[in-house]
Protein backbone atom coordinates (compact mmCIF):
# COMPACT_ATOMS: atom_id res chain seq x y z
CA UNK A 1 0.00 0.00 0.00
CA UNK A 2 1.51 3.26 -0.88
CA UNK A 3 1.98 6.27 1.39
CA UNK A 4 -1.32 8.61 -0.28
CA UNK A 5 -3.59 5.20 0.70
CA UNK A 6 -2.20 4.61 4.12
CA UNK A 7 -2.81 8.84 4.54
CA UNK A 8 -6.77 8.11 3.32
CA UNK A 9 -7.26 5.20 5.51
CA UNK A 10 -6.18 7.45 8.25
CA UNK A 11 -8.48 10.12 7.75
CA UNK A 12 -11.52 7.63 7.72
CA UNK A 13 -10.02 5.84 10.89
CA UNK A 14 -10.00 9.27 12.67
CA UNK A 15 -13.17 10.18 11.59
CA UNK A 16 -14.50 6.27 12.79
CA UNK A 17 -12.66 6.85 16.09
CA UNK A 18 -14.50 9.88 16.73
CA UNK A 19 -18.11 9.59 15.94
CA UNK A 20 -18.42 5.76 16.58
CA UNK A 21 -15.92 5.22 19.06
CA UNK A 22 -16.76 8.13 20.67
CA UNK A 23 -12.79 9.06 21.15
CA UNK A 24 -12.30 12.35 22.60
CA UNK A 25 -10.71 14.23 19.35
CA UNK A 26 -7.32 15.32 20.70
CA UNK A 27 -6.60 11.28 21.23
CA UNK A 28 -8.08 9.76 18.57
CA UNK A 29 -5.95 12.23 16.13
CA UNK A 30 -2.30 11.39 18.37
CA UNK A 31 -3.40 7.58 18.15
CA UNK A 32 -4.35 7.63 14.39
CA UNK A 33 -1.06 9.76 13.37
CA UNK A 34 1.01 7.74 15.59
CA UNK A 35 0.28 4.63 14.17
CA UNK A 36 0.09 5.82 10.44
CA UNK A 37 3.54 7.22 11.17
CA UNK A 38 4.74 3.88 12.29
CA UNK A 39 3.15 2.16 9.40
CA UNK A 40 4.73 4.67 6.88
CA UNK A 41 8.39 4.20 8.71
CA UNK A 42 9.09 2.39 11.37
CA UNK A 43 7.68 2.12 15.50
CA UNK A 44 11.24 3.79 16.57
CA UNK A 45 10.80 6.53 14.12
CA UNK A 46 7.13 7.31 15.54
CA UNK A 47 7.76 6.95 18.75
CA UNK A 48 10.71 9.48 18.30
CA UNK A 49 8.45 11.87 16.40
CA UNK A 50 5.84 11.33 19.62
CA UNK A 51 8.45 12.66 21.69
CA UNK A 52 10.20 15.31 20.11
CA UNK A 53 6.37 16.99 19.28
CA UNK A 54 5.31 17.17 22.66
CA UNK A 55 8.67 18.50 24.07
CA UNK A 56 7.97 21.20 21.30
CA UNK A 57 4.05 21.72 21.19
CA UNK A 58 3.75 22.20 25.45
CA UNK A 59 7.26 23.86 25.67
CA UNK A 60 5.85 26.54 23.39
CA UNK A 61 6.03 30.28 24.31
CA UNK A 62 3.52 31.31 21.85
CA UNK A 63 1.16 28.90 23.23
CA UNK A 64 1.11 30.76 26.61
CA UNK A 65 -1.22 33.27 24.58
CA UNK A 66 -4.31 30.60 24.59
CA UNK A 67 -4.36 30.18 28.82
CA UNK A 68 -3.90 34.28 28.94
CA UNK A 69 -6.80 35.17 27.03
CA UNK A 70 -9.12 32.50 28.57
CA UNK A 71 -8.31 33.52 31.62
CA UNK A 72 -10.08 37.21 30.89
CA UNK A 73 -12.56 35.55 29.84
CA UNK A 74 -13.15 33.66 32.72
CA UNK A 75 -12.89 36.56 35.26
CA UNK A 76 -15.08 38.67 33.26
CA UNK A 77 -17.85 36.00 33.16
CA UNK A 78 -17.16 35.20 36.93
CA UNK A 79 -17.88 39.17 37.80
CA UNK A 80 -20.64 39.61 36.08
CA UNK A 81 -19.59 41.80 33.05
CA UNK A 82 -21.86 39.87 31.15
CA UNK A 83 -25.06 40.66 33.18
CA UNK A 84 -24.21 43.96 33.30
CA UNK A 85 -23.90 43.99 29.55
CA UNK A 86 -27.18 42.43 28.71
CA UNK A 87 -28.69 45.17 31.29
CA UNK A 88 -26.65 48.09 29.32
CA UNK A 89 -28.05 46.78 25.71
CA UNK A 90 -31.61 46.53 27.10
CA UNK A 91 -31.59 49.92 28.33
CA UNK A 92 -30.22 51.47 25.06
CA UNK A 93 -32.13 49.26 22.58
CA UNK A 94 -35.28 47.95 24.63
CA UNK A 95 -38.28 50.05 23.35
CA UNK A 96 -37.21 49.21 19.86
CA UNK A 97 -39.38 46.24 18.66
CA UNK A 98 -37.49 42.97 19.53
CA UNK A 99 -35.28 45.37 21.22
CA UNK A 100 -34.25 42.62 23.37
CA UNK A 101 -33.29 40.75 21.05
CA UNK A 102 -31.41 43.07 19.46
CA UNK A 103 -29.35 43.69 22.59
CA UNK A 104 -28.66 39.61 23.07
CA UNK A 105 -27.04 40.34 20.09
CA UNK A 106 -24.76 43.27 21.23
CA UNK A 107 -24.33 41.56 24.59
CA UNK A 108 -23.19 38.52 22.64
CA UNK A 109 -20.28 40.83 20.55
CA UNK A 110 -19.11 42.47 23.46
CA UNK A 111 -18.50 39.09 25.53
CA UNK A 112 -17.16 37.67 22.67
CA UNK A 113 -14.69 40.86 22.35
CA UNK A 114 -13.27 39.63 25.81
CA UNK A 115 -13.94 35.48 25.68
CA UNK A 116 -13.22 33.94 22.47
CA UNK A 117 -15.65 31.00 22.65
CA UNK A 118 -18.64 31.12 20.96
CA UNK A 119 -19.36 27.43 23.45
CA UNK A 120 -18.79 30.10 26.46
CA UNK A 121 -20.37 32.59 25.11
CA UNK A 122 -23.63 30.60 24.25
CA UNK A 123 -23.30 29.26 27.94
CA UNK A 124 -23.53 32.65 29.66
CA UNK A 125 -25.85 34.48 27.67
CA UNK A 126 -28.42 31.25 27.44
CA UNK A 127 -28.45 32.41 31.30
CA UNK A 128 -29.18 35.78 30.74
CA UNK A 129 -31.20 36.39 27.99
CA UNK A 130 -33.44 33.02 27.66
CA UNK A 131 -35.14 34.30 31.19
CA UNK A 132 -35.74 37.76 30.47
CA UNK A 133 -37.17 37.60 26.78
CA UNK A 134 -39.37 34.60 28.11
CA UNK A 135 -40.56 37.61 30.78
CA UNK A 136 -41.34 39.47 28.43
CA UNK A 137 -43.47 37.42 25.72
CA UNK A 138 -41.01 36.38 22.54
CA UNK A 139 -41.64 33.59 21.17
CA UNK A 140 -39.29 30.83 22.36
CA UNK A 141 -37.57 29.41 19.21
CA UNK A 142 -36.96 33.11 18.03
CA UNK A 143 -35.69 33.82 21.60
CA UNK A 144 -33.25 30.66 21.30
CA UNK A 145 -32.17 31.00 17.62
CA UNK A 146 -31.16 34.61 18.71
CA UNK A 147 -28.91 33.35 21.58
CA UNK A 148 -27.18 30.73 19.35
CA UNK A 149 -26.49 32.46 16.78
CA UNK A 150 -25.01 35.97 18.65
CA UNK A 151 -23.09 33.28 20.73
CA UNK A 152 -20.72 32.64 17.04
CA UNK A 153 -19.71 36.07 17.23
CA UNK A 154 -16.85 34.63 20.46
CA UNK A 155 -15.19 32.72 17.74
CA UNK A 156 -14.83 35.63 15.08
CA UNK A 157 -14.89 38.63 17.10
CA UNK A 158 -11.05 38.97 18.24
CA UNK A 159 -9.40 37.71 20.31
CA UNK A 160 -10.58 34.57 19.28
CA UNK A 161 -8.93 31.29 20.91
CA UNK A 162 -9.56 29.56 17.41
CA UNK A 163 -7.85 32.40 15.22
CA UNK A 164 -4.96 32.31 17.71
CA UNK A 165 -4.54 28.85 16.80
CA UNK A 166 -4.92 28.97 13.78
CA UNK A 167 -2.09 31.28 13.36
CA UNK A 168 0.14 28.66 15.38
CA UNK A 169 -0.26 26.06 13.04
CA UNK A 170 0.01 28.23 9.89
CA UNK A 171 2.68 30.78 11.00
CA UNK A 172 0.58 33.19 10.55
CA UNK A 173 0.28 36.53 12.40
CA UNK A 174 -2.16 36.78 15.30
CA UNK A 175 -2.21 39.93 15.39
CA UNK A 176 -2.83 40.52 11.58
CA UNK A 177 -5.72 37.45 12.25
CA UNK A 178 -7.36 39.53 14.99
CA UNK A 179 -7.48 42.84 12.86
CA UNK A 180 -8.40 41.29 10.07
CA UNK A 181 -11.31 39.20 11.29
CA UNK A 182 -12.86 43.20 12.77
CA UNK A 183 -14.97 43.74 9.54
CA UNK A 184 -15.98 40.71 8.89
CA UNK A 185 -17.04 40.03 13.13
CA UNK A 186 -18.98 43.85 12.74
CA UNK A 187 -20.62 42.84 9.82
CA UNK A 188 -22.11 39.59 10.94
CA UNK A 189 -23.15 41.82 14.07
CA UNK A 190 -25.01 44.23 12.02
CA UNK A 191 -26.66 41.41 9.67
CA UNK A 192 -27.68 39.89 13.14
CA UNK A 193 -29.79 43.46 13.94
CA UNK A 194 -30.65 43.59 10.29
CA UNK A 195 -32.02 40.18 10.17
CA UNK A 196 -33.89 40.95 13.70
CA UNK A 197 -35.93 43.94 12.52
CA UNK A 198 -36.77 42.39 9.07
CA UNK A 199 -38.38 39.33 10.77
CA UNK A 200 -40.18 41.86 13.33
CA UNK A 201 -41.42 43.27 10.40
CA UNK A 202 -42.46 39.55 8.39
CA UNK A 203 -43.77 38.07 11.44
CA UNK A 204 -44.99 40.76 14.13
CA UNK A 205 -46.16 37.97 16.26
CA UNK A 206 -42.37 36.34 17.20
CA UNK A 207 -41.61 39.50 19.41
CA UNK A 208 -43.79 42.12 21.57
CA UNK A 209 -43.38 45.67 21.31
CA UNK A 210 -40.48 47.51 23.14
CA UNK A 211 -40.37 49.22 26.87
CA UNK A 212 -39.57 52.96 26.43
CA UNK A 213 -36.50 53.82 28.49
CA UNK A 214 -35.48 58.13 28.87
CA UNK A 215 -32.99 59.89 27.07
CA UNK A 216 -31.31 59.94 30.70
CA UNK A 217 -31.06 56.08 30.98
CA UNK A 218 -29.98 55.77 27.71
CA UNK A 219 -26.90 57.93 27.98
CA UNK A 220 -25.94 56.70 30.81
CA UNK A 221 -26.00 53.25 29.54
CA UNK A 222 -23.61 54.33 27.32
CA UNK A 223 -21.26 54.46 29.96
CA UNK A 224 -21.39 50.94 31.06
CA UNK A 225 -19.94 49.90 28.57
CA UNK A 226 -16.60 51.45 29.24
CA UNK A 227 -15.18 48.08 30.49
CA UNK A 228 -15.77 46.20 27.40
CA UNK A 229 -14.24 48.88 25.41
CA UNK A 230 -11.21 49.47 27.80
CA UNK A 231 -9.99 46.02 27.46
CA UNK A 232 -10.84 45.56 24.14
CA UNK A 233 -8.89 48.95 23.06
CA UNK A 234 -5.94 47.62 25.61
CA UNK A 235 -5.43 44.09 23.53
CA UNK A 236 -6.29 45.39 20.43
CA UNK A 237 -4.65 48.42 20.06
CA UNK A 238 -1.56 47.48 21.57
CA UNK A 239 -1.70 44.50 19.40
CA UNK A 240 -2.63 46.88 16.41
CA UNK A 241 0.41 49.12 17.29
CA UNK A 242 3.22 46.73 18.22
CA UNK A 243 2.87 47.90 21.88
CA UNK A 244 2.21 44.00 22.72
CA UNK A 245 2.79 40.63 21.42
CA UNK A 246 0.11 38.36 21.58
CA UNK A 247 1.60 36.90 24.72
CA UNK A 248 1.60 40.30 26.21
CA UNK A 249 -1.86 41.48 25.45
CA UNK A 250 -3.38 38.31 26.77
CA UNK A 251 -1.17 39.20 30.07
CA UNK A 252 -2.02 42.52 30.12
CA UNK A 253 -5.75 42.26 29.47
CA UNK A 254 -6.01 39.71 32.13
CA UNK A 255 -4.56 41.87 34.72
CA UNK A 256 -6.75 44.55 33.97
CA UNK A 257 -10.00 42.47 34.03
CA UNK A 258 -9.06 41.96 37.54
CA UNK A 259 -8.26 44.95 37.90
CA UNK A 260 -11.69 46.17 37.01
CA UNK A 261 -13.22 43.17 38.90
CA UNK A 262 -11.79 44.11 41.97
CA UNK A 263 -12.28 47.78 41.79
CA UNK A 264 -16.05 46.69 41.49
CA UNK A 265 -15.43 44.27 44.32
CA UNK A 266 -17.70 42.14 42.60
CA UNK A 267 -14.77 39.15 42.17
CA UNK A 268 -14.50 36.90 45.44
CA UNK A 269 -12.07 34.37 46.28
CA UNK A 270 -14.30 31.70 45.33
CA UNK A 271 -15.54 33.16 41.76
CA UNK A 272 -11.39 33.86 41.33
CA UNK A 273 -10.48 30.29 42.04
CA UNK A 274 -13.38 29.09 39.43
CA UNK A 275 -11.73 31.30 36.97
CA UNK A 276 -8.73 29.86 37.12
CA UNK A 277 -10.23 25.92 37.54
CA UNK A 278 -11.85 26.77 34.28
CA UNK A 279 -9.02 27.85 32.73
CA UNK A 280 -6.78 25.04 33.59
CA UNK A 281 -9.87 22.47 32.61
CA UNK A 282 -10.18 24.49 28.93
CA UNK A 283 -6.74 24.94 28.25
CA UNK A 284 -5.73 21.63 28.53
CA UNK A 285 -8.30 20.48 26.26
CA UNK A 286 -7.13 22.76 24.12
CA UNK A 287 -3.69 21.44 24.19
CA UNK A 288 -4.38 18.02 24.27
CA UNK A 289 -6.15 18.63 20.73
CA UNK A 290 -3.25 21.13 19.38
CA UNK A 291 -0.87 18.21 20.20
CA UNK A 292 -2.85 15.23 18.50
CA UNK A 293 -3.72 17.67 15.55
CA UNK A 294 0.34 18.17 15.06
CA UNK A 295 0.98 14.33 15.27
CA UNK A 296 -1.81 13.82 13.24
CA UNK A 297 -0.24 16.76 10.73
CA UNK A 298 2.95 14.93 10.75
CA UNK A 299 1.64 11.79 9.66
CA UNK A 300 -0.14 13.61 6.68
CA UNK A 301 2.68 15.01 5.95
CA UNK A 302 5.02 12.13 5.21
CA UNK A 303 2.06 10.77 3.12
CA UNK A 304 2.14 13.95 1.34
CA UNK A 305 -1.42 14.22 0.71
CA UNK A 306 -1.70 17.75 1.30
CA UNK A 307 0.90 18.88 -1.41
CA UNK A 308 -0.84 16.10 -3.40
CA UNK A 309 -4.42 17.47 -3.14
CA UNK A 310 -2.70 21.11 -3.65
CA UNK A 311 -1.07 19.94 -6.95
CA UNK A 312 -4.63 18.29 -8.30
CA UNK A 313 -6.58 21.35 -7.40
CA UNK A 314 -4.45 23.25 -9.32
CA UNK A 315 -3.94 21.61 -12.34
CA UNK A 316 -7.65 21.48 -12.73
CA UNK A 317 -9.17 23.67 -15.41
CA UNK A 318 -11.99 25.27 -13.18
CA UNK A 319 -12.23 28.85 -11.70
CA UNK A 320 -10.31 29.39 -8.20
CA UNK A 321 -14.18 30.91 -7.36
CA UNK A 322 -15.61 27.39 -7.65
CA UNK A 323 -12.54 25.40 -5.78
CA UNK A 324 -13.46 27.69 -2.61
CA UNK A 325 -16.77 26.69 -3.26
CA UNK A 326 -16.41 23.27 -3.01
CA UNK A 327 -13.59 23.84 0.28
CA UNK A 328 -16.49 26.16 1.43
CA UNK A 329 -19.25 22.94 1.36
CA UNK A 330 -16.51 20.93 2.96
CA UNK A 331 -16.14 22.86 6.34
CA UNK A 332 -19.99 23.69 5.98
CA UNK A 333 -20.42 19.79 6.73
CA UNK A 334 -17.64 19.37 8.41
CA UNK A 335 -18.68 22.39 10.98
CA UNK A 336 -21.90 20.95 11.56
CA UNK A 337 -20.84 17.10 12.45
CA UNK A 338 -17.84 17.94 14.84
CA UNK A 339 -16.01 20.69 16.91
CA UNK A 340 -15.04 23.76 14.94
CA UNK A 341 -11.61 23.52 16.50
CA UNK A 342 -10.69 20.12 15.22
CA UNK A 343 -11.74 20.27 11.72
CA UNK A 344 -9.92 23.33 11.59
CA UNK A 345 -6.68 21.71 13.24
CA UNK A 346 -7.53 18.42 11.08
CA UNK A 347 -8.23 20.36 7.67
CA UNK A 348 -5.73 23.22 7.65
CA UNK A 349 -2.96 20.69 6.62
CA UNK A 350 -4.83 19.97 3.48
CA UNK A 351 -6.65 23.12 2.48
CA UNK A 352 -4.35 25.52 3.37
CA UNK A 353 -1.69 24.99 0.81
CA UNK A 354 -4.54 24.60 -1.79
CA UNK A 355 -5.59 28.10 -0.95
CA UNK A 356 -2.00 29.37 -1.12
CA UNK A 357 -1.49 27.78 -4.83
CA UNK A 358 -4.68 29.79 -5.97
CA UNK A 359 -3.23 33.11 -4.88
CA UNK A 360 -5.48 33.39 -1.83
CA UNK A 361 -4.33 35.36 1.26
CA UNK A 362 -3.54 33.16 3.99
CA UNK A 363 -5.13 36.10 6.60
CA UNK A 364 -8.04 36.43 4.37
CA UNK A 365 -8.57 32.40 4.47
CA UNK A 366 -7.98 32.07 7.85
CA UNK A 367 -10.65 34.12 8.97
CA UNK A 368 -13.04 33.01 5.68
CA UNK A 369 -12.22 29.30 7.40
CA UNK A 370 -13.23 30.45 10.99
CA UNK A 371 -16.60 32.31 9.74
CA UNK A 372 -17.68 29.07 8.20
CA UNK A 373 -16.81 26.55 10.82
CA UNK A 374 -18.47 29.58 12.75
CA UNK A 375 -21.61 28.84 11.14
CA UNK A 376 -21.80 25.01 11.56
CA UNK A 377 -21.74 25.70 14.83
CA UNK A 378 -25.49 26.52 14.70
CA UNK A 379 -25.97 24.23 11.72
CA UNK A 380 -28.19 21.40 12.02
CA UNK A 381 -27.98 18.38 12.66
CA UNK A 382 -25.05 18.48 15.77
CA UNK A 383 -24.62 22.37 15.85
CA UNK A 384 -22.65 22.64 19.23
CA UNK A 385 -24.57 26.02 20.11
CA UNK A 386 -27.90 24.52 19.05
CA UNK A 387 -27.79 21.86 21.95
CA UNK A 388 -25.95 24.65 24.71
CA UNK A 389 -28.77 26.26 24.48
CA UNK A 390 -31.32 23.49 24.16
CA UNK A 391 -29.89 22.39 27.69
CA UNK A 392 -30.09 25.70 29.21
CA UNK A 393 -34.14 25.68 29.43
CA UNK A 394 -35.95 22.76 30.52
CA UNK A 395 -38.98 23.86 28.00
CA UNK A 396 -36.59 24.07 25.21
CA UNK A 397 -35.62 20.97 22.66
CA UNK A 398 -33.83 20.43 20.31
CA UNK A 399 -36.31 21.17 17.07
CA UNK A 400 -37.24 24.39 18.75
CA UNK A 401 -33.45 25.77 18.72
CA UNK A 402 -33.10 24.75 15.34
CA UNK A 403 -36.18 26.24 13.88
CA UNK A 404 -34.96 29.46 15.38
CA UNK A 405 -31.55 29.05 14.05
CA UNK A 406 -32.56 28.18 10.83
CA UNK A 407 -34.08 31.77 10.06
CA UNK A 408 -30.44 33.23 10.63
CA UNK A 409 -28.73 31.26 8.64
CA UNK A 410 -29.07 32.96 5.33
CA UNK A 411 -27.34 36.16 6.71
CA UNK A 412 -23.87 33.61 7.13
CA UNK A 413 -24.28 32.64 3.50
CA UNK A 414 -24.36 36.11 2.47
CA UNK A 415 -21.39 37.18 4.98
CA UNK A 416 -19.88 34.46 3.91
CA UNK A 417 -19.44 35.13 0.21
CA UNK A 418 -19.43 38.89 0.46
CA UNK A 419 -15.82 37.83 1.91
CA UNK A 420 -15.13 35.53 -1.15
CA UNK A 421 -15.90 38.05 -3.12
CA UNK A 422 -14.19 41.07 -1.70
CA UNK A 423 -11.24 39.74 0.37
CA UNK A 424 -10.50 43.21 0.80
CA UNK A 425 -13.11 43.20 3.49
CA UNK A 426 -10.42 40.82 5.66
CA UNK A 427 -7.06 41.97 4.06
CA UNK A 428 -7.31 46.27 4.34
CA UNK A 429 -7.07 47.07 8.07
CA UNK A 430 -3.89 44.39 9.01
CA UNK A 431 -2.20 46.56 5.59
CA UNK A 432 -3.41 49.53 6.93
CA UNK A 433 -2.23 49.39 10.21
CA UNK A 434 1.20 48.38 9.75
Amino acid sequence: MDFTSIGIAGIIVLLVTMFFLRIPVGFAMGVVGFLGFWICINFNAALGMIGEETWKVLSSYGLTVIPLFILMGQICFYSGVNKRMYRWANVILGEIKGGLAMATIIACAGFSAICGSNTATAATMATVALPEMKKYGYDPAFSAGVVATGATLGVLIPPSVVLIIIGLQTGQSIRDLFLGSVIPGLLLTFGFLLGILIICQVIPSLVPGGSPTSLKDKIKALFGFWEVFLLFALVIGGLSFGIFTPSEAGAAGTFLALMISLFRKNLGFKELFNAIYDTLKISCMIYVIILGAVIFGRFLTITRIPYDTASYVTSLNLPSWIIMGLVFLIYLIGGAIMDALALLLITIPIFFPVAKSLGYDPIWFGVWITLITTMGAVTPPVGINVFIVSAMDKELNLAKVIKGVIIFLPIFIVIIFLLLAFPQLVTWLPHFIT
